[in-house]
Order: C-alpha cells, then structure tokens, then sequence
C-alpha cells in the first residue's frame, strides 16, 4: 500500500511540525489511518414493544423513507403506527431472532462482513474497519467519531446496497454528512456509488443461485428475483432505482442463460396507501400458483444480508401463499450474507474505491 505509507509519512512530517507550536495542554490527535465504515438499514435492540417503537420511530421520520409533509404523516405515525405496527412487527422479528445471540440476524451478519474484511487488511494496521447502523446501534455518528479518534483522516462510507435509492443509500449519505456539521476538524469522506452491474457482484449472485439449486431434489419452474419496493411516486421523481433493479435482473438472467419467463423481477414490502412498483411479489407468487406453477425459488439481491424482509416475509409469509393456492415446492436461496462469494464482492468494491488512498 504505497499511497497509505506516503500519507503516513507526509502526516507524521506535519504533525512534528506541528506539535513543535502547540501549548502543553493540548489534546492528543491520532493520524496516519484510513476507515472503511460499513452501513446497513438497521435493526431493533429487542423484540419487545419499547425497542421495537423506538427503531420504527426513528425510521419512519425519516423524510427520505416517508416523503409526505409532516403535518399530514406525524398524525398518522403517533396516532395509528406507532400505536399498533411495534408489537406485529415485534411478532414478526420473533420469529426469525438470532436467540444465540440475542439480536437480529441483520446485525449478526453486518458484523460479521465487518470483521471479516478487517481480516482482509490485517496486515495493514493503518486501515481500521468499522460497520454501522442507518437506524439503530450502533450508530453512523458514534462510528465516525470512533473511526476518527483512531486516526482516520480519510472515511470510505459504504451503504451496504447494491442498487440506489435516495431511501436508503441517500440517508446513509445524509446522516453521515450531518455528523461532519459538528466537526471541527473533518476527515476526507468518499461514499461507494450503487454496483448493481458489476461482473464481481452479478457473479456471486449466479454462484449463490447455483448452489443453492444443486442441493435440491427438484428444479424450480421460476425464478423470482424479489427486490424491496419503493412508491411510484419516487421513482417518478427521477430515483434510479427501479432501473437499476431490472439490469441486475436482466444480467444475472444472461449469467445464468435463463429466460424472462424462468427468471422474473418483483418487488415486495409495500407500506401505505400509495401505489408501489409492480409487479407485487406476493401477488406474482399467489398467481404463479393459481395457474399452475408448482416449483418455485425466489432470491432478494437487493439485500446484501438476510434480514426481517427476506428471512419471514419471502422465507415464511411468501411460502405460506404459494403453498395455500397449490404450490408445491418453494425454496428461498439465502442472501450473499458473509459467504465467501458476499466477501468477494465487499473486497472488490472496497479496493476499487479505496484506490489513491490505500493501494
């Protein structure tokens, strides 16, 4: 890592220099590092009602997640959602808990893709990695300021989500941006753009599908590549989005030399009223059965790690309708998660962006 030891060395002249001017009491600053900040959605602390109300309150006040004015959606969100969604959603998470460790799955595997690459860089001690939350613990503010009390005068902020949405990689970017307000001395921050085409990515996702297949008895008539939605309306607005999910699609159909009919796009985890891109997930599942369809996979490439929307809503909820219309056979093909293929792809883009800063 050239470029890193020629920062080091730079800094260290300048700080010598630099401590030569300084009073006695001055406080102690570490330099010379670079950070990886890895940042998912988020995760409640517990599956009780109280943990459950405040993660859903600091996610659904978000303006990026709910764009109606607030004098219309904070009458709703206090008077009805927050009211009665904690204690369903709490059942939900219940069901799919990571009881070994107490904690949701999504914070067990975000850690794990944390430490993990930090093991990639272990002979690299002058590049510190870290994982955050968007909602939740731990937070982007609280990483921050840890990463640069270690000495990290240069961040790479990396929103776990391979497709844009200003939903969910914008307000990563947000929150970390509106750390930097309060600092006085600032470190250099790059955010990793969406890599929804890239050959590392779209490979993986062809392997994760191949070998969860070759483990079954029975081949699948379709392949549902089920992506979280977002309302029309924002993708109306000008969010990339929804294009970036069908050239995953696509790509990984071509990889796979499969056709539109044996790989299909949906989307799932709807919210409201308003209408969302279509075609719905669940629907698609329930029509598949009805006309015939006995065989079913379903994969979420959106979700770089297994969570509440993959693990109950497409491994239970999405099971249970196919099932109860005449499926047969359905199978959920795990997220990339911490897998060797999900590390590769987490590397790959780390070293991509990290280029000029640490070769």
């Amino acid at each position: 890592m050239a470029g890193l030891t020629g920062l080091i060395k730079h800094w260290e002249a300048l700080m010598s220099e630099m401590h030569a001017a300084w009073p006695d009491n001055h406080p102690t600053v570490a330099f010379g590092k670079v950070g990886v900040l890895l940042v998912n959605l988020g995760t409640p602390d517990g599956t009780d009602k109280k943990s459950m109300r405040r993660y859903l309150e600091e996610f659904l006040r978000d303006k990026r997640v709910i764009e109606w004015p607030r004098a219309l959606w904070y009458p709703i969100l206090y008077g009805i959602v927050l009211n009665r969604r904690p204690a369903k959603v709490g059942e939900a998470y219940k069901l799919i808990w990571n009881d070994d460790l107490d904690e949701s799955f999504l914070r067990t595997y975000t850690r794990a893709q944390a430490e993990k690459l930090a093991e990639q860089y272990a002979s690299t001690p002058d590049l510190v990695v870290d994982w955050a939350m968007r909602y939740g613990q731990p937070s982007i503010p609280a990483r921050l300021e840890a990463l640069k009390a270690a000495g990290c005068e240069r961040i790479l902020i990396f929103p776990l989500y391979p497709q844009y949405a200003a939903s969910t990689t914008a307000t990563v970017n947000d929150k970390a941006f509106e750390t930097l307000l309060k600092m006085r001395w600032q470190p250099a921050i790059r955010t990793v753009p969406p890599y929804h085409d890239d050959p590392v990515y779209i490979d993986a996702l062809a392997e994760s599908i191949e070998t969860h297949l070759s483990g079954l008895e029975w081949e699948p008539e379709v392949i549902l590549t089920s992506f979280h939605g977002i309302p029309q309306s924002y993708f109306k607005k000008g969010d990339p989005y929804h294009c970036q999910c069908q050239k995953t699609a696509r790509l990984l159909r071509e990889k796979l030399g499969l056709s539109k009919e044996r790989l299909k796009i949906t989307f799932q985890s709807r919210f409201g009223p308003e209408e969302w891109l279509q075609p719905y997930t669940d629907k698609t599942v329930e029509e598949l059965a009805k006309k015939g369809v006995k065989r079913i996979a379903v994969i979420n490439p959106g979700f770089v790690s297994d969570c509440l929307e993959t693990l109950e809503e497409i491994g239970s909820e999405a099971r249970d309708i196919f099932i109860e219309h005449g499926g047969e056979h359905f199978t959920h093909i795990p997220c990339l998660n911490d897998t060797p293929a999900g590390m590769r792809v987490i590397e790959h883009v780390v070293r991509r962006e990290l280029k000029g800063w640490a070769e």
